[in-house]
């Protein structure tokens, strides 16, 4: 998974993410937006998860994240949406509305996206 996180004209962070998991990017510009709190409490999850067979689940505006001990699923809410007027035998997958990871890949992203932020501020 590559990525790359600047600044926007109006020194808003961005992040931008490989081909596949570009759901990724969307989710860290849209639903954390910086906050360092919330980011806190994602990683306070994912230790608590360690080790045992629970989920975790944090519902955005336009994301929803989930996290076990060893996964990590970034999907648009917009999904449940789509996939209730779909026709039969249908297949639907956007590479932009969900992206799956290992847990240990995406607590690495979201420390070098806090590095990123703190670095910049």
């Amino acid at each position: 998974m590559d990525y790359d996180f600047l600044r926007d004209i109006t020194g808003q962070v961005q992040a931008r993410f490989s081909m596949g998991h570009e759901v990724i990017g969307h989710w860290l510009n849209e639903e954390i937006n910086g906050d360092l709190g919330l980011l806190d409490k994602i990683e306070a999850a994912a230790v608590e998860l360690k080790g045992s067979e629970r989920s975790w689940q944090l519902d955005g505006h336009e994301y929803t994240l989930w996290l076990d001990a060893e996964e990590v699923m970034v999907r648009a809410n917009q999904l449940d949406l789509e996939s209730d007027n779909m026709e039969e035998g249908m297949n639907y997958y956007d590479e932009e509305s969900l992206s799956l990871c290992g847990i240990e890949d995406f607590l690495q992203v979201l420390q070098k996206y806090r590095a990123f932020i703190v670095t910049y501020r």
